[in-house]
């Protein structure tokens, strides 16, 4: 061990008449930690609601889409073979997506029609784990019930004709705000018209309720509805579809994907878009507020480092004698500046070191209890947490840089003292 460093352990450990140094130094490490602590339990939770509301968006939306800029996809079979094909693609299938308006007696609810293949709607994206009632299988077949269900004007004698109606997966919200649940008859309205000897009149169709899904997201649990393929193209009166839905091997791969599909696959009018670019606003602000989140709570660490630099002021003035000393003894100004370098980086370091430790703990102990959310407030029931190594490693490299530079100024200080002077005056 080099002199300075046991130089610099050793001022770590003060005398009796210099306990409220020592109590100093006890307090910087403890202001290290508290600071460290919280930058990593705040970045931990930041990602784990980045993630959680990734999660929660790729429910709704695929990976990537293909979709074409003159409309709709008249042929996606020949398509479709060609991108399941690809390297790196797990699953694909069609979509039909448009506006559309739901009505139940006397509500109406604007929301957005997508048209899928039941059997492979859970394929591409994870919708069915958000599924409370019902099953997407029973878009795919007919169901009876009364012809009048659903209607204002609905008979109530005994006189009742039995229709059979196609099935419609509808959002928790939306069922809430049509008065209307499990089994219910709700009218959907295409803005897209029909000719007739009157003009144009929207395209309508009735659906019984076969699902019910819950997202959390009010944007989604308002204002999407799922129906089978047929049955959204019979309704629009389109005979090909909106797009092709694709799910990747690895997400983060999803833009290399894409790219690679509109090179080797798609030709114009087509194109791939990846999530990120979808989402791309989204993203950006949760990326952007995790940043702001470090910068200021960073301040913290600032705070924290001004403590390092009162201590190690102080333990100068105090050490003036043992300076002259070791100065005597030949040490260079360079030794005497590492001593008191060493001394605040220890402190750093071991307030980093427990500061990482208990910031684990605490995010481990969030994540295995459950913290509770305010209901209604946010999208997610319980505080999502994720630990991510990096994170840690960049708030430790934090730390210890600005615990660093608060020492060279009282190092500096150390390494002019003159011996002369010291003996002289004192």
């Amino acid at each position: 061990m080099r002199y300075e460093l046991f130089v610099s352990l050793r001022y770590l450990r003060a005398k009796r008449r210099e306990a409220f140094v020592s109590l100093i130094t006890v307090i910087s490490i403890l202001g290290v930690t508290i600071s460290v602590m919280t930058l990593d339990v705040a970045l931990a939770v930041t990602t784990g609601f980045e993630e959680d509301l990734r999660d929660r968006i790729l429910g709704f939306n695929p990976h990537v889409v293909v979709s074409s800029y003159a409309g709709p996809i008249t042929e996606p079979k020949k398509i479709l073979d060609k991108i399941t094909a690809t390297p790196g693609v797990a699953a694909a299938a069609p979509f039909l997506y448009s506006q559309a308006m739901v009505s139940h007696r006397s509500a109406v609810v604007g929301v957005y029609l997508r048209g899928i293949e039941p059997e492979r709607a859970n394929d591409v994206v994870d919708i069915k784990r958000y599924l409370r009632e019902g099953s997407f299988a029973d878009l795919s077949k007919k169901h009876e019930t009364d012809a009048d269900a659903g209607k204002k004007d609905a008979p109530t004698d005994g006189r009742r004709r039995r229709v059979e109606l196609p099935g419609l997966v509808i959002g928790e919200e939306l069922g809430r705000q049509l008065g209307v649940g499990m089994g219910g008859v709700v009218t959907v309205l295409s803005p897209m018209g029909a000719p007739s000897v009157v003009g144009m009149i929207p395209r309508m169709r009735r659906f019984v309720v076969v699902g019910i899904f819950h997202s959390g997201m009010f944007e989604f649990d308002a204002g999407v509805v799922y129906a089978g393929l047929p049955d959204a193209q019979a309704l629009l009166g389109i005979e090909g579809v909106s797009g092709i839905e694709i799910r990747t091997d690895d997400i983060d791969e999803a833009n290399t994907i894409a790219a690679r599909l509109e090179k080797d696959v798609l030709k114009f009018p087509h194109e791939a878009r990846d999530w990120m670019q979808m989402n791309r606003n989204v993203f950006i602000a949760l990326r952007l507020e995790k940043v702001v989140y470090f910068l200021v709570l960073s301040l913290m660490l600032v705070v924290a480092g001004f403590s390092i630099l009162a201590t190690l002021i102080m333990v100068v003035m105090e050490k003036r004698k043992d300076i002259a000393i070791l100065k005597s003894m030949g040490a260079t100004d360079s030794s005497i500046a590492r001593i008191f370098v060493l001394k605040g980086l220890v402190i750093g370091v071991l307030g980093t070191v427990v500061g990482n430790v208990a910031g684990l703990a605490l995010s481990w102990l969030i994540s295995k209890y459950k913290l509770p959310l305010p209901e209604g407030v946010f999208y997610t029931p319980t505080v999502p947490v994720v630990i991510v190594p990096g994170y840690f490693a960049a708030v430790s490299v934090a730390a210890i840089t600005i615990c660093f530079l608060v020492t060279l100024y009282p190092a500096s200080r150390a390494a002019r003292v003159a011996p002369v002077d010291v003996i002289r005056y004192e």
